[in-house]
């Protein structure tokens, strides 16, 4: 089953066979029934669930820039660390938590929600360390730890920073279980915003001017409907660039101090802010790329430590999230951008990411379009 048939299922929604009443051999057939939407304790299960396949660890894992900075940013804090209690949030096969314990902590608490906290029962005990690292299996939300951490650490990131909402979690964990003046690990993440002009999607528009010339079809009336089929949809691809995409120097938007006050509701109102660019040179803009980067303090005696999702930096398992206009637009040396971005929870399912894009190109009138990221 094709994915948007399988989507169209799962909610309920219309197409021939969801919307009232149809003629079939001269009989009426009966509405098919709606599937009722699913609840936020039901998208819950299904998200934990993807994480009960070790393939997604394999994943996270494998990205050497993401881990070593993980395990740099926790041993840089060995003395915010030694002898100390850590919660470590989401802790999938355990291998933050152990960081923690050859940095010195006391007892770390691994705490996750998903079937893998067997397995990361298993590769604590392989490497015994079970008197100081404890699983403890279920939502942070639900379980109980014997005591208040010093420390908490998670690496909560999804795709454009906050796709799949596990910052939430990790902000309940800091109202509950941290104590006061307590380390958080990342501290804090950043969000940018760039024009692109993106080289594949660039070859992918130009094929179909080219089949004349390779086969002695002339195709190029199909441009504008590929066009239309790559670009004119509302989605997120992430997707990895280079800095030669980049068409003007990136914005920060959002800065999120995970110690800061009140972050849950502005979390829920939306993260953002407003963009203003001036273009290198001649190119056609495709869109916009968004990215991130969190910070690990450094300690007593260490400068922070970036770990950085950018285009102009080492590739690594979060790509980039590009959001398409509807057709390419020609840019020139110093053409104006601007414009204002919203990160926020999409309405029907709080782990999803939404945004919202209101942009003016040149002289060309302000536009809006919405963007969704897939389930």
């Amino acid at each position: 089953m094709s994915q948007p048939q399988k989507r169209k299922l799962e909610s309920g929604g219309g197409g021939e066979l969801g919307e009232g009443t149809g003629e079939e051999d001269g009989g009426e057939q009966e509405a098919a029934p709606l599937r009722p939407r699913k609840t936020r304790r039901e998208r819950d299960q299904l998200y934990y669930a993807c994480y009960s396949d070790i393939s997604v660890h394999e994943e996270m894992i494998a990205d050497r820039i993401r881990t070593d900075a993980y395990r740099l940013g926790i041993l840089r804090n060995w003395a915010a660390l030694r002898g100390k209690t850590v919660l470590d949030v989401g802790a999938g096969t355990g291998i933050l938590s152990i960081f923690c314990a050859q940095a010195g902590a006391r007892s770390v608490y691994a705490v996750e929600a998903s079937a893998i906290w067997q397995q990361a029962r298993e590769v604590v005990r392989l490497n015994g360390l079970e008197d100081r690292v404890h699983v403890l299996p279920g939502p942070v939300e639900t379980v109980e730890l014997p005591e208040q951490v010093d420390v908490i650490v998670s690496e909560w990131m999804g795709y454009g920073l906050l796709h799949e909402s596990m910052l939430s979690s990790v902000l309940y964990a800091r109202t509950k279980w941290l104590k006061e003046g307590g380390l958080i690990l990342p501290a804090s993440a950043e969000l940018f915003v760039a024009p692109i002009s993106d080289q594949t999607l660039e070859m992918r528009l130009g094929f179909w001017s080219q089949m004349k010339q390779l086969y002695g079809v002339d195709m190029s009336c199909l441009e504008s409907f590929a066009t239309h089929c790559i670009m004119g949809h509302s989605e997120i691809v992430v997707q990895d660039l280079s800095g030669e995409e980049v068409l003007a120097r990136p914005h920060r938007f959002a800065q999120l101090e995970l110690a800061r006050a009140g972050l849950e509701r502005e979390l829920e109102a939306g993260v953002g802010g407003r963009f203003r660019f001036s273009c290198y040179g001649s190119a056609p803009m495709h869109g916009f790329a968004i990215w991130f980067q969190v910070t690990f303090p450094g300690g007593d005696s260490e400068k922070p430590l970036v770990l950085s999702t950018s285009p102009f930096h080492p590739l690594t398992h979060w790509k980039q999230a590009l959001l398409y206009l509807d057709e390419p637009v020609p840019v020139e040396q110093d053409t104006d951008i601007s414009g204002e971005i919203m990160l926020l929870p999409s309405r029907d399912n709080h782990r999803l990411l939404r945004v919202q894009l209101r942009y003016k190109v040149g002289d060309q009138e302000e536009k809006t379009k919405d963007f969704a990221m897939e389930d």
